[in-house]
């Protein structure tokens, strides 16, 4: 009796798998197909708000903290003013061009912006302040 009752009740279980628009929600076609000349869509991208530029702090932690940090690939440490004496020499335009541009030198090598690919140029001229603010 039981099991009468457990097939009768996966029957009824499955016969709605079976019904016509139970079917048609399943194998609907997921995109849309058209055709040159047709009138088609156009979905607006989401709108992203920022709070504005991030600050120069914000952005050597998120971004050049970890070079500039510890040392790596010959970039001059924070903190360290040695390391900084002949590149600070430069003038700052010198030193915010290789950190926008990126630069090759006989210490290392400084990606554009740091590898930051969506930093401005200002807050990346930002960051290298920020970096030189910590010598003091």
């Amino acid at each position: 009796m039981l099991i009468a009752l457990l097939v009768a009740c996966a029957g009824a279980v499955s016969a709605h798998h079976m019904e016509k628009e139970s079917i048609q929600k399943r194998t609907k076609p997921s995109g849309e197909v058209y055709r040159v000349g047709d009138d088609v869509p156009v979905s607006k991208p989401p709108v992203v708000e920022t709070s504005g530029p991030r600050s120069g702090e914000e952005v050597y932690t998120a971004k050049c903290a970890m070079c500039h940090g510890a040392g790596i690939a010959g970039a001059p440490k924070v903190g360290e003013a040695s390391a900084w004496t002949d590149r600070i020499a430069q003038g700052n335009d010198i030193l915010f061009e290789h950190a926008i541009k990126g630069y090759q030198g006989s210490a290392g090598f400084m990606p554009a912006k740091g590898g930051c690919a969506d930093c401005s140029d200002e807050e990346v001229i930002a960051a290298v302040e920020h970096m030189l603010e910590m010598l003091k």
